[in-house]
């Protein structure tokens, strides 16, 4: 067998994101010679799942300076324990995704884990309620539970759970006939798409809530709910219209595509990190060789009497080895720098996780007859809802609450575990993010009262596609690196993230069609010890 060195390879992917795994699924039938390295000792890149004492070890790699990393200012806090207070599981009872999403009904990821066949070792887990928070002075009763609850600042807070269509919104008795009809109007333009040209052709540009305002005629106190629908990680007074219907007619007709009261799922065991796992093994079959703890340390483009011409490319690990290859293909965080290139512009998202000693079963109730039981919930603070953290005038952004159940396999029987986002950056988005959680966990009527017992903070940078649609994998077609953009940390999965990994494997096995990209048939049945040697890699 030659030795790494000694091969010419196609392909060298760096980093085992979800978006270069799977590319690596993509390139598996393709018959080039691929190389999967990682700096981390870990698969899963920004979106890997982690022990506890993985996430330890983690937190000091990234707060080292001399560690580059999409992550910073990580702060963990485990609280001293008392006696007959439950205490945290063992280490590996856990797994922590370091960047959670969900996954829409109506993704273009979910056909294409079908259509590649590694959907057959994925199990994915339905996302019921979304409920949204808000400060009630009334007592007035919790959806959530049967009393309300007093947060830690002696003022009252409720969760109401977010109509998912125009059932619900019948059904509710407290909305009044008028705003009924105008919660009814808006529902019915944002699942029809025939309508979306014309209306956002005049409405489109300006703020969403200006539009359900003015247009719509829906009461300020009704908007949060409609707002929440959008995900979007800014204040609705800088969220437009185009953006939000957009958003919110995904959320609707993805209702009830794969049974009823769902419509949005999370992978099991650690979300996109699992899929990352099944990709890379998917890549392993088709023989792709893998390699952890040993990223690209720099890049040499050779020279050839035709200018325009580089490949291969002269590749250097961490571990010393020099390669070719004619392609190499990563993310920002993954690839080393070069003349070529661009220049990207950050944003940030600041996260907190938090392991709580409860199954808050009240959170997730079955969404309609014939549901499946519900592994995650959406709990959303509107702009406003918390009492402001930024001393300027300058609206707090919302936040948003994905609680999983131990039912993800994330966290033993008992507990759950809460990821908590804003793009409010450092230092007062840890206050923002620690007042909701406390919120959250005063206001869920469950006895024994919530305890936390594990929390991280942490900083997660990401780049910004200069391409409008986000969608751009290369400023430089030309280029034999394909830098591909970072996963956008919005709660949902984008389709972007496919897109992108499509544009790039159309770059590489230029071949073939558009049409056969992850459409794969099944591999002839092969016994355990000789699928056990072809992935020993991994």
């Amino acid at each position: 067998m030659e030795s790494l060195s000694d091969t010419k390879w196609d392909v060298i992917l760096s980093g085992t994101g979800v978006s270069q795994s799977l590319l690596a699924l993509a390139l598996s039938r393709s018959g080039k010679r691929v190389l999967h390295v990682d700096k981390n000792d870990y698969y899963g890149g920004d979106e890997a799942a982690l022990s506890l004492q993985e996430v330890a070890a983690w937190v000091e790699a990234v707060n080292d300076a001399s560690s580059p990393s999409s992550f910073r200012n990580a702060v963990l806090s485990v609280p001293d324990s008392h006696e007959g207070s439950t205490k945290l599981g063992f280490s590996r009872a856990y797994s922590i995704s370091l960047s959670p999403h969900l996954i829409y009904a109506r993704s273009n990821l979910l056909p294409a884990l079908v259509s590649s066949k590694v959907y057959r070792q994925l199990e994915f887990l339905a996302v019921g309620s979304w409920w949204v928070y808000s400060e009630d002075n009334d007592g007035e009763k919790n959806d959530v539970g049967n009393a309300p609850a007093n947060s830690s600042d002696c003022s009252t807070g409720r969760l109401s759970k977010i109509p998912g269509g125009r059932e619900d919104v019948f059904k509710d008795k407290s909305i009044d006939l008028r705003t009924t009809r105008s919660l009814m109007k808006f529902l019915r333009l944002a699942a029809d798409p025939e309508t979306h040209a014309s209306f956002l052709n005049e409405w489109g540009p300006l703020p969403f809530s200006q539009t359900l305002a003015s247009h719509f005629k829906i009461p300020p106190d009704m908007q949060s709910p409609i707002v929440a629908l959008t995900s979007s990680p800014d204040p609705p007074s800088k969220t437009t219209t185009s953006f939000a219907i957009t958003r919110i007619h995904r959320h609707l007709t993805s209702i009830g595509m794969f049974g009823p009261g769902f419509g949005s799922v999370i992978p099991k065991w650690g979300g996109l990190a699992e899929i990352s796992q099944v990709a890379c093994r998917a890549g392993a079959v088709g023989g792709g060789i893998y390699m952890l703890k040993n990223g690209i340390e720099r890049v040499d483009f050779h020279k050839h009497q035709d200018a325009n011409e580089v490949r291969p490319l002269c590749i250097h690990l961490q571990g010393g080895e020099e390669l070719l290859s004619d392609w190499l293909v990563g993310t920002h965080d993954d690839l080393p720098q070069y003349p070529q290139a661009p220049s990207p512009r950050i944003a940030e998202v600041s996260r907190s996780i938090t392991i709580v000693s409860s199954p808050l079963s009240a959170l997730f109730p079955l969404s309609a007859e014939g549901a499946p039981s519900p592994a995650g919930a959406v709990v959303v603070f509107p702009t406003g809802s918390i009492k402001q953290v930024l001393e300027s005038q300058t609206e707090d952004p919302p936040v948003y609450l994905l609680v999983h159940s131990s039912d993800t396999g994330e966290c033993p029987n008992g507990q759950s575990v809460i990821y908590a986002s804003t793009s409010l950056p450092n230092p007062t988005s840890s206050t923002l993010l620690a007042r909701s959680v406390q919120k959250f966990l005063a206001t869920v009527d469950e006895d024994p009262k919530p305890e936390i017992l594990w929390t991280l903070h942490y900083t997660q940078y990401y780049t910004i596609s200069s391409a409008a649609t986000n969608s751009s994998i290369d400023e430089v077609s030309s280029s034999p690196i394909i830098c591909l953009p970072d996963v956008p940390p919005d709660m949902p999965v984008e389709d972007s993230v496919l897109d992108n990994v499509k544009q790039a494997w159309e770059k590489i096995v230029s071949t073939v069609t558009e049409e056969d990209f992850l459409i794969f048939e099944d591999r002839e049945v092969m016994g355990e010890d000789e699928e056990d040697d072809q992935v020993e890699s991994v």
